[in-house]
């Protein structure tokens, strides 16, 4: 097959999969943001990628948003959300780190192929996301990608759409959030 027809091939299974998202999942975590004092994004590998990217819109709207892991990430406190983006839910670290916030009494959000998992069990509430676990052992779901990537887009793509939802809640357009954009560059 060509590259193109990959593409295509990518795009169909990723509009599949957006059509598989809950509304009122999504909705919910949307609400969630907009109350938080702060917000706190965690994933591993491509996902911790994709919670990247979601911190940094989030950040051009000017909510507190960070990542966890990074230096000049403050304290996770009581108020809080932490988000985990997790195909699998059963990350190791990302358990640790979701047992944490727990502790602390923070609200916790999955987004998972496996709301089940140990993460989605810890979490608040979650959001079931279609595709397959690196391994491709135990789901149903059919790519013709390797590993985790039409879960990693699947992220991306719900990360963007929450942000056009808080911008469209908030008033907000392009140019507004312009404005806190890097400037030093």
């Amino acid at each position: 097959m060509k590259t193109t027809q990959l593409l295509a091939e990518i795009l169909k299974e990723l509009e599949n999969s957006c059509q598989l998202i809950s509304d009122d999942e999504a909705e919910k975590l949307v609400e969630a943001i907009l109350e938080s004092k702060k917000v706190f994004v965690a994933g591993a590998g491509r996902s911790g990628f994709m919670g990247k990217s979601f911190a940094m819109r989030m950040m051009h709207m000017g909510i507190d948003a960070y990542v966890i892991g990074e230096t000049v990430t403050p304290n996770f406190e009581k108020g809080d959300i932490l988000i985990i983006g997790s195909g699998s839910g059963e990350t190791k670290s990302l358990v640790t780190i979701a047992e944490k916030a727990k502790n602390i009494s923070g609200k916790i959000a999955a987004i998972t192929i496996f709301p089940d998992s140990t993460i989605g069990q810890l979490a608040d509430f979650t959001i079931k996301s279609p595709g397959a676990p690196k391994d491709k052992k135990e789901n149903d779901d059919k790519t013709i990608q390797p590993m985790g990537s039409l879960f990693e887009q699947t992220l991306l793509l719900l990360y963007d759409a929450m942000i056009l939802r808080i911008m469209e809640k908030r008033g907000l357009n392009s140019t507004t959030m312009y404005g806190k954009h890097a400037n030093l560059e």
